[in-house]
């Protein structure tokens, strides 16, 4: 486990409690810069401190796969390391700060043999598993992420730290390339910005509005969306589904008052982490295309990065203090 700040060391809870329950995997050690922060973690959770990946490396050549945690600054560089020495990886999203990172990283694995999953942890929320099996033409997508401010992660603006997981789910979702992004934030209490609306046309004629802050005073995150005769509901953090849907085929037209059928989605509670890394390991051992591969990560980033383009522009055009040069 590479890279153990708040969520890194989630990510060494759950291999650690897979362990437990007899999953074939064992946490051979966790490693950070700060080495007391890497000891504190490697004592709670029973396996070895390193300072560096070269130093994990070193000690155990017998290590054979590796979140990677770690700064998004740094994803490209690390996980490059362990790919080169033949380690497969699940990188964080977003999967790097650059398409050349992203590129570099694909050349890599495919060079090495590699497997690699991108850290798109809502794909494996059960509310998104559910929905996926009653998608048929999604037309119109509202999508709202909201959070408290924290210091975490805020070497990347919000598109890339928070809007980034919702980018992945409407691509899942629409399945269809992008038309035009239009998009407007501003920086609040960072540097970079922390609140964004962005307005996404696909090529199938689909709309989907997103908006994203981590200067919320309250924690939201839901997303809906119109299909014919059908309007779905998801919660993300309820992990709830609930559908509405306008009479049944052939009634148009018979009732002045259409009938509108409700229902919530049976939902198969679960940590999403326990799934991703369940998913992960089964790749690694079975040497599969992961759930989210790494050209998942690379479409998601693609799009992150047009949208943090646009906001540079909106800022620029309108004149917008700070905000213009509010850097990816």
């Amino acid at each position: 486990m590479v890279g153990v700040g708040v969520f890194g060391r989630n990510h060494a809870r759950v291999y650690k409690e897979l362990e437990q329950q007899g999953e074939p995997v064992r946490l051979l050690g966790v490693v950070d810069p700060d080495t007391s922060r890497a000891d504190a973690v490697a004592r709670e959770f029973g396996c070895k401190a390193f300072g560096s990946v070269q130093q994990l490396l070193t000690t155990h050549s017998e290590v054979q796969a590796a979140t990677v945690a770690a700064p998004t600054g740094h994803h490209s560089s690390v996980a490059g390391q362990l790919i080169k020495s033949g380690v497969d990886v699940l990188i964080e999203k977003p999967l790097a700060t650059t398409l050349a990172e992203g590129e570099e990283l694909a050349r890599l694995a495919a060079e090495h043999k590699r497997i690699v999953q991108v850290g798109h942890l809502e794909r494996f929320n059960p509310a998104v598993q559910a929905t996926l099996g009653i998608l048929s033409q999604p037309m119109f997508f509202e999508v709202h992420r909201l959070s408290v401010f924290t210091p975490r992660s805020l070497d990347v603006d919000v598109v890339l730290d928070l809007m980034i997981h919702d980018l992945d789910i409407v691509l899942t979702f629409a399945k269809s390339p992008v038309r035009e992004v239009r998009a407007v934030g501003l920086p609040v209490l960072s540097g970079k910005v922390d609140i964004a609306n962005v307005r996404i046309e696909f090529e199938s004629g689909c709309i989907a509005n997103f908006t994203a802050s981590r200067v919320s005073t309250e924690r939201v995150r839901k997303l809906r969306f119109f299909q014919p005769r059908q309007y779905v509901s998801l919660d993300y953090g309820r992990q709830e589904v609930l559908v509405f849907t306008v009479g049944s085929e052939g009634t148009e037209g018979s009732s002045a008052t259409p009938q509108i059928g409700v229902n919530k989605l049976a939902v198969a509670a679960e940590e999403p982490l326990h799934a991703e890394l369940r998913a992960f390991l089964r790749a690694v051992r079975e040497r599969a295309t992961p759930v989210v591969s790494l050209e998942d990560g690379r479409r998601a980033l693609n799009l992150a990065l047009q949208i943090v383009a646009a906001i540079r522009e909106h800022a620029k055009k309108v004149g917008l203090p700070g905000a213009a040069k509010a850097k990816r």
